[in-house]
């Protein structure tokens, strides 16, 4: 809308220079006539000047929309000069059939329009979508960019505290692959993961913030705020584990390989900023919470989960899916107890034998941390669904074996992964 606007303004001003001018014969009386010697036309057929005026502000909004919206300067010359040369050869080929028609109204509107939007180009309202280009590339969605373009937010980005949801999706079993394909199967494997992944995340709405060779981070609440950050990630996330299942019967069938994937989610504050300089710049979030959701990514493998999240997600967005309890964590020198949660499934979506299996965990974890052995083995076994594998389970009914044999030093393993 923003350069919608400038070029109707720039194309109006355009048209009506020219047409002034043209009125006032300053445009069109001397170029005619040397046209008209050159041509040497007898007893042609005019274009009438209405036809004229129309065609030059067709042109004037034509230049003075591509020289708004293409944020490279030499595309825009280019632009321009080829509507010119096409002016001129124009009047030349209607000449042929005795046809006069002045290109000079047109390529005037056409200079003009030129010359005002390299101007605005350069404005501080007409550079947004090439800063903003520069700074985003691909990694938001059509629909963001335009908002981003058409908003009055100072596009430098110094630095502000933003509310977000990050994303961290990691294959946890690249070192593996990488040994059993070749180098060219493994990156052709790994791009359709990435590509597969990061599409679905921006086209809804996520931000890419970082894309290597075995996972990716997506932001969400930021470049642009929304209240509803957590709940739309986390129904990205449930989402993206079904098309990466999916995409793992593809590669299944085609490297007889698949991937481990495992998602960690998390929300809270981070400092939302354009890093880098001149030569590398882009938008990127950091903070406790950004390297909290890699660390609950890394963790999935250990507790048996796909998708874990952490307690302000939860907090958030806990009507939009169903959890179950993994484990609470309490950092040093700090009171607050961190607790962590594995996503099964969007909310109300659970089989009725899902729903008993995940009470019955979720009472056999209460037991746990109470440290009554006995009750947690029997909530654990009544909440085995034959035929299902549950690797989460397996790890709990395990640690409670192990406690029962004073042997369990999981708890404080899994406090060094987090940091605490």
């Amino acid at each position: 809308m923003r350069y919608l606007k400038a070029t109707i303004l720039i194309g109006t001003i355009s048209t009506a220079i020219v047409t002034v001018l043209f009125a006032a014969g300053w445009v069109s009386t001397t170029p005619d006539l040397i046209l008209d010697k050159i041509y040497a036309l007898k007893h042609a057929t005019t274009v009438p000047v209405l036809a004229q005026i129309l065609l030059m502000a067709f042109f004037s909004y034509a230049i003075a929309w591509t020289t708004v919206d293409i944020t490279r300067p030499s595309l825009k010359t280019v632009v321009a000069v080829a509507t010119i040369l096409l002016l001129l050869t124009g009047s030349k080929v209607l000449s042929l059939y005795n046809v006069f028609f002045s290109p000079f109204p047109s390529v005037f509107a056409v200079l003009i329009a030129y010359i005002v939007g390299l101007i605005y180009g350069r404005s501080g309202s007409g550079s947004r979508k090439k800063i903003l280009e520069r700074l985003f590339g691909q990694r938001i969605s059509r629909s963001v960019f335009n908002q981003l373009v058409n908003g009055y937010e100072p596009v430098s980005f110094p630095g502000a505290l933003a509310e977000g949801t990050v994303i961290v999706c990691e294959v946890q079993n690249h070192r593996e692959l990488m040994e059993l394909l070749s180098p060219e199967d493994y990156a052709a494997m790994t791009n359709l993961y990435l590509q597969t992944a990061s599409d679905y995340l921006v086209e809804v709405g996520g931000y890419l913030d970082e894309c290597t060779g075995e996972s990716l981070r997506v932001v969400f609440g930021t470049p642009l705020p929304d209240e509803k950050h957590a709940s739309r990630a986390c129904r990205a996330a449930l989402d993206l584990m079904i098309r990466l299942d999916n995409l793992n019967r593809e590669c299944d069938a085609t490297w007889q390989r698949r991937f481990d994937f495992r998602i960690g989610v998390n929300s809270g504050e981070m400092i939302a900023a354009a890093y880098g300089g001149s030569r590398l710049a882009n938008f990127s979030v950091a903070g406790p919470a950004v390297e909290f959701a890699r660390r609950l990514c890394a963790a999935c493998a250990t507790y048996g989960c796909r998708i874990l999240v952490g307690p302000e997600t939860f907090e958030q967005a806990s009507d939009t899916f169903e959890a179950r309890p993994i484990e609470v964590l309490k950092a040093a020198g700090e009171r607050r107890r961190v607790e962590l949660y594995e996503i099964l499934a969007p909310k109300h979506s659970l089989s009725p034998e899902r729903e008993r299996s995940r009470d019955h965990f979720w009472r056999g974890v209460i037991y746990v941390r109470d440290k009554k052995w006995e009750k947690a083995i029997e909530e654990f076994s009544k909440a085995r669904i034959t035929g299902i594998p549950d690797p989460a389970l397996d790890y709990y009914i395990q640690r409670v074996e192990r406690s029962r044999r004073g042997e369990d030093e999981s708890a404080k393993d899994e406090m060094s992964l987090f940091g605490a």
